[in-house]
């Protein structure tokens, strides 16, 4: 079905000749994890009882009384950076209290340690209490330079660097800082030895704030091994516990990968990308701990519908066939499928039925009512990919503060994103959380503008050789008249502003329970993986992001 000239607000659009195909790659995984053999039964359940032993002997640790604050802030740090940290929310979450309490009155335990001012201050602020950046002054000169004398303190470094990306907006000393460690740690790179070669190479790649857990504790299980102070109980449990969870990750996404197998969409729709393995990376980084399994299980399904449907608007349909699309989408019903073309019934009707799965999955719980947010979101959804698809048939480039406003904010898809989290979060997400959410309120709206910039700065060039929207950098680059380059560097600028208010947002008290917001903030953190170093790995699944998968998914750590 080609259909003919379509009448939007009086203007005649004319469909193109050409569809925007995006020749997308092929999905590079074959039947690898629909494939998936579960390890031999007896010995995962002799590995679950080993572990909930070494649980108990590491709870005692954090719980016992320890003279030495210092050694208790290591504690914590190498639990949450070896992934197992959501076994000890309660006693983690005791032990920062009393940190937060005393945070003034311990000037004398941390004087002039750059290393554990740093670690304490990171600490604080990645659990939300507000910890002041003044504690960094003793580390300046007279001048407002940093020190040289702490160069020579790599461990320091380090950690000052790490603390910097939890800063906020008018914190110019964590500003000074992360320049400061930057330019430092890049150039004493070729005068370390192992494992703190392996740690500040990997800082400088991708911040501990800007990681995701799961990808972040495979590193670091191996650096920390090689430390030979290593408290051989948390490394034997943090190795057991990371297995386990990826045989029940990988369980998952054999289901999914099923799933997406009998919807045949790589077969009848080749145009779209074919990507069920890196969509479940993604949920992984935003949730991976055992109890949000029907949160990652809603989400993958929810993010590629997205994904198809988005690839319908911007690589394969003309802008009639979208409009029509985008009002079926408005009135929500199969009835309108007559009124489609071949190619869109197939997303039209899957859509449908995936969230009427969405209701059933909670009517258990119920909570099958609050599905309707994520639906009307969907809705805006598609809404706003028509609102380009007309700029792209118009050959019309909007200002960039136009971009951001008018579409930018809901095509990354975060409001809807951040919504379809809740739904697999039980109690914690109830109905005010889901209507807070559904008006895209500040931290969202950051953490869409972190998505959208990011995204844009690592696909426009593929995007621009191929009939697409303008990206951000365009809009910029039209706006301000600056050339590619110079519009990349100010939306980067503008990215760390960004997770600056994201920051803020996330100090206590904040407007849901933490581990709603923390969805927000891992879903900034994910975009960070896939696009940081200025590819788009999800669009071009590069080897930089197989090693991510193979490392998260494929490869399980040696015990």
């Amino acid at each position: 079905m080609e259909l003919e000239n379509v009448v939007d607000n009086g203007e005649i659009l004319q469909p193109k000749d050409e569809r925007p195909l995006g020749h997308f790659h092929t999905d590079v995984w074959g039947d690898r994890f629909l494939n998936y053999t579960p390890p031999d039964q007896g010995i995962q359940e002799n590995y679950e009882k080993e572990a909930q032993d070494l649980k108990v002997e590491v709870r005692k640790k954090l719980v016992e009384v320890v003279k030495d604050s210092k050694e208790r802030l290591l504690i914590i740090d190498n639990i949450e950076q070896l992934g197992v940290a959501y076994h000890f929310e309660a006693e983690i979450e005791d032990n920062l209290q009393q940190f937060y309490n005393n945070y003034s009155h311990e000037l004398e335990t941390y004087e002039k340690d750059l290393h554990f001012v740093s670690l304490r201050f990171r600490l604080l602020r990645q659990h939300g209490f507000y910890a002041s950046c003044n504690v960094f002054n003793q580390f300046k000169n007279a001048d407002g330079t940093f020190k040289e004398e702490f160069i020579k303190d790599v461990i320091g470094m380090l950690n000052l660097y790490e603390a910097s990306f939890l800063r906020v907006q008018g914190e110019e000393i964590l500003d000074e800082a992360n320049k400061f460690t930057t330019n430092h740690m890049k150039s004493m790179l070729g005068q370390l030895s192992q494992p703190l070669l392996a740690q500040v190479t990997q800082a400088l790649k991708l911040p501990l704030h800007k990681g995701i857990t799961r990808l972040l504790s495979r590193f670091y299980i191996s650096t920390y091994e090689a430390n030979p102070t290593h408290d051989k109980t948390l490394l034997r449990f943090a190795k057991l516990d990371f297995n386990l969870l990826q045989s029940m990750h990988l369980m998952e996404l054999q289901a999914l990968s099923r799933w997406w197998r009998d919807l045949d969409f790589g077969t009848k729709l080749p145009f779209a990308r074919d990507r069920i393995v890196e969509v479940y990376f993604w949920m992984l980084g935003t949730f991976y701990e055992p109890q949000y399994a029907l949160g990652r299980e809603i989400f993958t399904k929810l993010f590629k519908m997205i994904s198809v449907i988005d690839d319908t608007y911007d690589a394969y349909g003309f802008f009639g066939e979208l409009q029509v699309y985008t009002k079926a989408v408005q009135r929500w019903d199969k009835t309108c499928m007559n009124q489609l073309p071949d190619f869109m019934k197939l997303t039209y009707e899957a859509l449908l039925d995936t969230f009427r799965g969405f209701e059933l999955n909670l009517a258990a719980e119920g909570r099958s009512h609050l599905v309707p947010y994520v639906r009307e979101l969907m809705k805006a959804q598609c809404r706003a990919y028509l609102q380009e698809a007309k700029w792209c048939n118009q050959k019309y480039v909007p200002s960039y503060d136009e971009y951001l406003e008018s579409a930018a904010i809901t095509t990354s898809g975060y409001t809807l994103f951040s919504a379809a989290t809740y739904l697999g979060m039980g109690e914690l997400a109830s109905e005010e959380a889901f209507e807070w959410v559904s008006q895209t309120p500040k931290p969202v709206k950051v953490s869409c503008i972190i998505g959208r910039l990011i995204g844009d700065i690592a696909s426009h060039k593929l995007e621009k050789n191929r009939d697409h929207v303008a990206s951000a950098v365009e809009c910029y680059m039209s706006q301000y008249g600056v050339s590619e380059e110079e519009a990349e560097e100010k939306l980067r600028d503008l990215v760390e502003e960004a997770w600056k208010d994201l920051n803020q947002e996330m100090f206590r008290p904040t407007k849901l329970p933490r581990p709603l917001m923390t969805r927000i903030l891992n879903l900034s953190r994910v975009i960070e993986v896939f696009y940081r170093l200025g590819d788009d790995d999800y669009t071009v699944v590069s080897e930089n992001m197989k090693e991510k998968i193979h490392a998260v998914l494929i490869d399980p750590v040696m015990v």
